[in-house]
């Protein structure tokens, strides 16, 4: 006999993951936290998005060199003749 388990939606909005850190980066978060006067999950939280922003835009701007490189080729083989 097969169980499926049927979770909703709103289970998975707000479910927490478990985190861990080192000793030093512990500290380093608290002290970061305590100098903005934020809790350390709210510090937490805004490096995880400022680092997945950062790279999201780096994604970007790959894609976008790399399509231009590939567009000009005939010039950039140029001027590395010249």
């Amino acid at each position: 006999m097969r169980h499926f388990a049927v979770v909703s939606d709103w289970y998975h909005a707000g479910v927490g993951m478990t985190l861990r850190t080192s000793d030093t980066q512990t500290e380093a978060l608290r002290r970061q936290a305590a100098a903005e006067g934020r809790s350390m999950q709210a510090v937490a939280l805004s490096a995880i998005d400022e680092y997945i922003e950062r790279r999201a835009h780096q994604n970007e701007v790959k894609a976008v060199l790399d399509r231009v490189i590939e567009r000009e080729q005939g010039v950039l083989r140029r001027l590395a003749d010249t």
